[in-house]
């Protein structure tokens, strides 16, 4: 998930904290203000790399284009942010371009909600006093349940919640999480072979990691110890940053093989199982942006050193390469320009001109942009649905 900053090495998981105390809710929802390097460093699966390389691909990118002409019949929705009883709804995970979960206060402004909105049809999953500063992150879902992470100043020891999207009251999963570690990307908490996983920090977080998961209907937690430091990727798929072993990898939890990741040049790189993104660096700024493999295999620059990676994850679907452009009145409105980088085209596609941040996840991309008068709209892209 930007001033560009020099490189400092990669610091080790944190656990998710105690909540913070309650803050008064933003109107708007601003790119970062520093360069995405800064946004690298804070995601899993970063790494640190120094080195040689530093030669820029030269392969001749096909002519730029937007969104609308190029991709005609991907599915996209505008969705306004004021909810018919008065509150700003912040969206947390879109399930389809017209269907998200997210949370908004209640008119009274004394009591935070989640909610699951279709349009104007809200359903209330929970509802807690904004005394307590209720904290709810990690969202996932499967075809049949949304699950998120919840907290608060009262409670801040983790639980996992659970609804079905067709309707009943949020239930609680597990409270046994253990020392759960989120990175704010889409792979906090993984749906796989029937479970919810998630990353937990025993003790030393430099010496081992537990991955932790729990049947979807609810029952006993299993705890798998991984010694070293890692994170969850695409199942699946752990990534070790290298910065306490000193050998970055991949490891898939279904066979126990590891892959190496090669190190080439003075890179930042943010791997999962397919690609890294690699911030280039140069005399201690950002130079470009590159697409690699995790083998060091079909490098390819996809950007220079104005732009900004937009999001922690990187290659959605395998494929799409998120950006932000800032412009000169960025740091005075938060808005810049929303781009895409397809990897199989090679074509880089505009979004939005005027984007108030953005955010990915399961192919669902979503940004926002305001008015004059501040009126707030979240905009969809399903890239799922590109030829």
């Amino acid at each position: 998930m930007t001033a560009t900053a020099p490189p400092t090495p990669p610091l080790p998981p944190v656990p998710h904290e105690p909540p913070k105390p309650p803050a008064p809710a933003p109107r708007r929802r601003h790119w970062p203000a520093a360069a995405a390097l800064v946004v690298a460093l804070g995601a899993g699966g970063v790494l640190l790399l120094g080195g040689g390389s530093g030669n820029d691909p030269a392969t001749p990118p096909p002519a730029r284009t937007d969104a609308k002409s190029v991709w005609p019949d991907a599915k996209r929705a505008d969705l306004p942010a004021t909810l018919p009883d008065g509150p700003l709804f912040t969206p947390s995970i879109f399930l389809d371009t017209t269907t998200a979960v997210g949370t908004a206060p209640t008119p009274k402004g004394d009591e935070s909600r989640l909610l699951l909105r279709s349009g104007d049809r809200v359903r209330e999953l929970r509802r807690l006093p904004v005394a307590a500063n209720p904290q709810f992150e990690a969202f996932t879902a499967d075809d049949k349940q949304i699950f998120w992470a919840e907290s608060t100043a009262t409670a801040p020891a983790v639980r996992l919640w659970t609804a079905d999207r067709n309707g009943g009251p949020a239930r609680e999963l597990t409270a046994d999480t253990g020392n759960a570690v989120f990175f704010g990307n889409q792979y906090d908490l993984v749906v796989a072979d029937g479970k919810l996983h998630w990353a937990a920090a025993p003790g030393d977080v430099t010496e081992a990691t537990e991955i932790r998961s729990a049947p979807l209907g609810g029952g006993k937690v299993s705890v798998r110890t991984e010694p070293g430091q890692w994170t969850q990727s695409a199942w699946p798929w752990l990534v070790d940053d290298g910065s306490t072993s000193g050998e970055p990898r991949l490891r898939n939890q279904s066979t126990g093989r590891d892959v190496k990741i090669a190190v080439s040049g003075l890179d930042v790189l943010t791997c999962g199982p397919v690609w890294c993104r690699a911030m280039v660096m140069g005399d201690e700024v950002l130079t470009r942006i590159d697409l690699v493999r995790p083998d060091g295999a079909d490098r390819r620059k996809i950007a220079g050193s104005a732009a900004q990676s937009a999001i922690t994850d990187v290659a959605v679907l395998d494929r799409y390469e998120v950006l932000s452009e800032p412009g000169p009145d960025t740091e005075l409105t938060g808005a810049a320009a929303l781009v895409v980088y397809d990897i199989t085209t090679g074509r880089t596609v505009d979004i939005a001109p005027d984007a108030d941040g953005a955010f990915a996840r399961g192919g669902m991309l979503w940004w926002s942009t305001a008015d004059e008068d501040e009126q707030i709209t979240w905009h969809t892209l399903d890239l799922r649905t590109v030829p």
